[in-house]
């Protein structure tokens, strides 16, 4: 590749692409190593789709789980992996993260700020499945003063939704808070959020939560370690010599220059959510880049540079797909909503088509038809719709909204929200069958009556009820539509970020289609093809292999 094109020039010994969980675990570590290394950022902040999410991380055996979980053996974990990606991932992967993934994880939090907690009861995604947890795996970080980051904390990515009234929230805060005043913990937890967030601002805190918090936390561990960070500044291709990688041609919007790199270059520059030709070319419609909540230049730059030297790419027809509410200022993740009783989705023939409180991932594969790649006729269930009647909205939160509070008139206007006093009209207004929604609605309500879904299963799994409503009986994610007005929200298959890249081996190294690795060339995080496969094993699935490889990365490395 050309590496004549410097409007000046130096040199590391690593460069990292991107500011993401993945980039920054590669950056620490590869400093800590005694490397030097530089941060490249194409968005004028740092954090990537990292500080945009819900900040879980899931390492099996960490440090914080060994403390703080019911007991639990890497076996089990391997097994669970096993068992749920089959035959879509790298065995030797699964072994190397099953196998590193606590070192990795117990190193950074002893070289940054990094402060998690278990996430109690968030269950894996596959809790039945061999070796899964009904307990969880999942850690989360605890709310994090963003006065320590200084003038950095203004060029944190913002997350992609603030919570209601400026509150700072957890994971472990949401399922309760979802549903009101049904459960004692509701209320419980309303004050407690409440009070964090009141006591922080008496002591003139700058708290952050979720993703925000975990990016804030190694940042710490960046800036500490001595690791510059340049931001708006893109990475265009990637400069060989032989068969080497030996550095980066970035364009900051002033300069074009080269930046040479001694030991290696990181690509942690996340996937290609919002490439709208690459989408098109392998993803099956219908994909909008408007409904995606990566990072809004996540388009796919360290896989084309990637290709352009040999590398080869997998799972590119997937994402961690989210089903999402188009509203007018952006998507809304439908995580709680789908699962919460008195609701279910329909296609537009008005029928059911699967159990509603699957896994995201799998509930989009669902709308899809059960295939995520480039099909040959429109996807089978889309466009789609959750159904819900006005018991629901008076008990439970909806896309943020409290319970019992109007939705925005902005909502039903743009069509993300529709509403109607019987579900004749509300089927004619959305253009679906109404004697097919209402035989659905007939036959769903006599199933939750029983508190059994024989078509779907839904509330069998123990996943199911971690979003459920547990006062609702007997099962606490069934129940009846009956009430007037009956609504129904728009779902879109919108996603967390592009699943499909880069293949590699255990130590992140960038593969050839020969399998051999491409001297100085890595990948992790979204640039990189997946350890899950086609699946998700629960929540911080994404974060966590993103982490660990990162780490893997810096150490290859290190060792020349």
């Amino acid at each position: 590749m050309k590496n004549d094109t410097d409007s000046h020039s130096d040199t590391v010994d690593v460069v990292v692409v991107g500011s993401g969980a993945g980039g920054m675990a590669a950056a620490i570590t590869a400093a800590r190593s005694g490397l030097s290394v530089v941060v490249v950022e194409k968005s004028e902040y740092w954090g990537g789709s990292s500080a945009r999410s819900g900040g879980g991380v899931w390492v099996p055996g960490n440090s914080i789980l060994r403390d703080q979980a019911p007991a639990d053996d890497l076996e089990s974990a391997r097994t669970y992996l096993a068992s749920i990606v089959g035959d879509t991932g790298d065995r030797e992967r699964i072994d190397t993260y099953i196998e590193r993934g606590h070192e990795a994880l117990d190193f950074l939090i002893a070289n940054s700020a990094l402060d998690l907690e278990w996430v109690k009861g968030y269950s894996d995604y596959f809790p039945e499945a061999p070796g899964g947890r009904v307990t969880g795996r999942s850690c989360e970080p605890r709310p994090f003063d963003g006065r320590v980051l200084g003038d950095d904390l203004a060029t944190l990515h913002p997350s992609y939704t603030k919570a209601p009234l400026g509150v700072v929230v957890k994971q472990s805060d949401y399922r309760w808070l979802s549903t009101g005043l049904r459960h004692w913990r509701g209320p419980q937890r309303m004050l407690a959020v409440g009070a964090r967030t009141m006591w922080g601002r008496v002591r003139g805190k700058k708290l952050l939560g979720l993703g925000s918090a975990l990016m804030g936390q190694l940042m710490v561990g960046v800036r500490d370690a001595g690791v510059p960070i340049r931001l708006g500044t893109a990475m265009t291709e990637l400069v060989t010599e032989g068969d080497r990688v030996v550095g980066v041609v970035l364009d900051d919007g002033r300069a074009i220059s080269t930046l040479r790199a001694r030991r290696g270059v990181v690509l942690a520059c996340g996937g290609f959510d919002h490439n709208v030709a690459m989408r098109l070319l392998h993803q099956r419609a219908p994909v909008d880049t408007a409904w995606s909540l990566g990072a809004p230049t996540n388009t796919g730059d360290g896989i084309t540079a990637g290709l352009a030297v040999g590398t080869t790419v997998s799972c590119m027809d997937d994402a961690w797909w989210a089903p999402s509410i188009p509203l007018p200022n952006g998507p809304w993740f439908a995580l709680a909503e789908r699962s919460l009783p008195r609701s279910l989705m329909v296609n537009e023939r008005g029928e059911r088509f699967m159990n509603e409180s699957l896994p995201y991932v799998e509930a989009t594969h669902r709308m899809f038809g059960g295939t995520y790649g480039q099909g040959d006729g429109p996807a089978e269930n889309l466009p789609a719709w959750l159904i819900f009647d006005r018991t629901y909205r008076d008990r439970y939160m909806f896309a943020g909204v409290p319970a019992r509070q109007p939705l925005p008139r902005s909502w039903q206007r743009s069509g993300a929200i529709t509403s109607a006093r019987t579900l004749a009209e509300l089927a004619e207004k959305i253009g679906v069958p109404a004697d097919a929604l209402t035989a659905t609605v007939d036959r769903f309500n006599t199933h939750a009556r029983s508190g059994h879904d024989p078509d779907f299963g839904r509330g069998e799994s123990r996943y199911d009820h971690y979003y459920g409503d547990i006062t609702n009986k007997p099962n606490p994610s069934l129940g009846e539509l009956t009430e007037a007005p009956f609504h129904a929200a728009r779902m879109v298959p919108g996603d967390l970020g592009t699943k499909g890249g880069i293949d590699t081996d255990c130590a992140a190294r960038a593969l050839r289609a020969d399998g051999t690795a491409i001297a100085g060339l890595y990948a992790v995080g979204n640039t990189s093809a997946p350890v899950m496969g086609h699946t998700y094993a629960g929540p911080g699935a994404t974060i966590g292999p993103a982490m660990v490889f990162g780490y893997l990365a810096a150490l290859d490395a290190a060792r020349g």
